[in-house]
C-alpha cells in the first residue's frame, strides 16, 4: 500500500461515498473506517515522500584532490593540480603544495574539478511535483507580500534536490511567486539535514512581477489588487512603495508612537538599497518601465527573463543592471521572431558589455533545474564563447546575487563547494563522479539512477 499513489487512494476511497446536492456540488460522508484508512496511509507514506540520500558527514581532516586539471573560472586551468580544503573552506590551489601527513589525499588523474555551478532563479524545495497541489508551497495569498521569506518553506528532503545535485548544481537561489511582490527569495545549497544547513544567504533579493504590456495577466494571482490592468498594478506598486516611505519616515521619527508592521518593515532594506529587487521582465517596454521606475524609487533592481534586453541594452549598460537569462530551451515570444532568439540571447548580451547570468527555465519549478549546464551549452553552440558559458552558470550568477566572496570559482577562502567529472560538464555525456558541499563528500545517488538500475535488471531478465 505504500507503493500506491496517495490521490488515486483517497478518489478510491472517498468516490463511492459522495453524494449529488445541487447543481455542481457534492456531500462527502466521511465514516470512521475511511478517515482512519486515509490517516494511516499518510502516516504509513512517509518514508515515501523523502529523499532517500543521507546527507554528508562534516570535515574532520583537510582533504587533498590531487592530479586533475582544476577548473577556477575566474583564472587560468591548472593542469596536474591540486584542491586542498580544510574545514570547508578552500586552503590551497596549485601544483606544489605541501600536504600535512593527516591530508586525505584523493587521486583524480585524468579528471576535472569544477565550482559547483549556480542556479539564479528557481522554485527548487518549494515546489515538488506541479501537479499536486498539496507539495506546492511557493506563494502566499494575496498581491503584496514582502516579508515573505523563502528559505523558512524550503524542503530539505526534496526528491528533486539529489536529481539536480547529479549535474553539478550544488547552490540555488529559491525564490516565491505569485502576486506583484511575492516576497525574498534565499540561495541555499543542495545538501543538509535541515533548512538551516541549507541556507547560504537568506535574503538576497525582493522578487516583484512587473505588469505585462499585453495588460490582463496570465492567472488570477498576477492581478493588482484593484484590477489586472498594467496602468493600475503601477499605481498599486508607487501607492506602495509611497507607503513604505512614510512609514520609514515615521519609524525613524517616533518610534514609540509608531508599532512595527512586519510588511511595510521588511521594504526598508529595499529603500535603503541594500536588497535588490529582482524584476521578472521579457518586453521591451516592461523592462524599460522597470528601470524608469527604479531610478524613480532610487533602488536597486535586476531583470529575470530579460528576452527583450539587447533591444535596451544601452541602458541597462549605463545604470549597471544586471540581466537573469530565464533560461535557453525557450519559444520564440512572437511569430516575428528568429527561431534561435532565445538561443542567442546570452551571446547578444555579452557583445553589448551587460552583465548577465544564465537560469533554468522557471515554468518547469524545481524539476528542471538539472537541465542548467544544457542552457549553457545551447548558449554556446550558438555564438557564447565556451568559457563565457561555463562562468554564466557559476562565477555570473554568484556576482549577480552578491555571493562571489563565498561560491562562483575555486579561490582560497571560498566554501569548497565543487565536483569531479570526467570532462567537460556542459556535455551531456559528462559524468559528475565525486562532490563537495563545504567540504562534505556528497552521495550522488537520486531517484533517477534508482529508478534505472531497477529497470536495467528488468531488461537484464529478460535478455537472459
Amino acid at each position: 500500500m505504500t507503493n500506491m499513489n496517495p490521490i488515486v487512494l483517497i478518489e478510491w476511497v472517498l468516490l463511492p461515498n459522495q453524494h449529488r446536492t445541487g447543481r455542481g456540488s457534492y456531500r462527502i460522508d466521511w465514516k470512521p473506517s475511511i478517515a482512519m484508512l486515509v490517516l494511516g496511509f499518510f502516516v504509513s507514506s512517509i518514508d515515501v515522500l523523502a529523499s532517500n540520500e543521507v546527507p554528508g558527514k562534516s570535515q574532520t581532516k583537510p582533504i587533498a584532490l590531487v592530479g586533475g586539471t582544476v577548473h577556477t573560472v575566474n583564472g587560468e586551468n591548472i593542469p596536474d593540480g591540486i584542491v586542498l580544503f580544510d574545514k570547508g573552506k578552500i586552503a590551497a590551489i596549485g601544483k606544489a603544495i605541501a600536504l600535512s601527513d593527516d591530508t586525505e589525499k584523493i587521486n583524480i588523474q585524468g579528471k576535472h574539478v569544477y565550482p559547483s555551478f549556480v542556479d539564479a532563479h528557481t522554485q527548487l524545495g518549494l515546489v515538488e511535483i506541479g501537479s499536486v497541489r498539496a507539495t506546492l508551497d511557493a506563494r502566499e495569498g494575496g498581491s503584496l507580500n514582502p516579508n515573505v521569506e523563502s528559505w523558512v518553506a524550503v524542503n530539505p528532503d526534496s526528491e528533486l534536490i539529489p536529481v539536480t545535485r547529479a549535474n553539478g548544481v550544488f547552490l540555488a537561489l529559491t525564490a516565491p511567486n505569485g502576486g506583484l511582490i511575492a516576497g525574498r527569495s534565499s540561495l541555499i545549497q543542495l545538501d543538509g539535514w535541515t533548512i538551516e544547513d541549507l541556507v547560504v544567504r537568506k535574503n538576497i533579493g525582493l522578487h516583484l512581477r512587473w505588469p505585462s504590456e499585453r495588460g490582463v495577466p496570465t492567472n488570477e494571482s498576477e492581478r493588482g489588487v484593484e484590477g489586472s490592468s498594467r496602468e493600475s498594478s503601477q499605481k498599486v506598486l508607487r501607492e506602495f512603495f509611497d507607503q513604505c516611505r512614510a512609514y520609514q519616515k515615521a519609524r525613524s521619527a517616533d518610534p514609540a508612537r509608531h508599532p512595527i508592521d512586519l510588511r511595510l518593515e521588511s521594504m526598508i532594506p529595499v529603500l535603503d538599497g541594500k536588497l535588490p529587487v529582482i524584476v521578472t521582465a521579457d518586453e521591451l517596454r516592461q523592462i524599460q518601465a522597470a528601470v524608469a521606475f527604479a531610478l524613480e524609487q532610487k533602488i536597486r533592481i535586476i531583470i529575470y527573463g530579460g528576452y527583450d534586453a539587447e533591444e535596451c541594452g544601452a541602458l541597462l549598460k549605463e545604470h549597471r543592471i544586471p540581466v537573469i537569462v530565464s533560461g535557453t530551451y525557450r519559444l520564440p515570444m512572437r511569430a516575428s521572431d528568429p527561431y534561435d532568439a532565445a538561443y542567442t540571447l546570452p551571446s547578444r548580451l555579452q557583445k553589448l558589455g551587460v552583465q548577465y547570468c544564465i537560469a533554468s527555465v522557471g515554468k518547469f519549478a524545481g524539476t528542471g533545474v538539472r537541465n542548467l549546464p544544457y542552457h549553457a551549452a545551447n548558449a554556446a553552440a550558438f555564438g557564447l564563447p565556451a568559457d563565457e558559458a561555463l562562468r554564466s552558470i557559476s562565477l555570473y550568477p554568484a556576482q549577480i546575487l552578491g555571493a562571489d566572496d563565498r561560491v562562483g570559482s575555486l579561490e582560497v577562502g571560498k566554501d569548497a563547494t565543487l565536483f569531479v567529472c570526467t570532462g567537460d560538464p556542459l556535455d551531456v555525456s559528462v559524468a559528475i563522479e565525486m562532490a563537495f558541499v563545504q567540504g562534505r563528500r556528497v552521495e550522488l545517488n537520486d531517484r533517477h539512477k534508482r529508478l534505472w538500475h531497477k529497470y536495467e535488471k528488468k531488461y537484464a531478465t529478460q535478455s537472459d
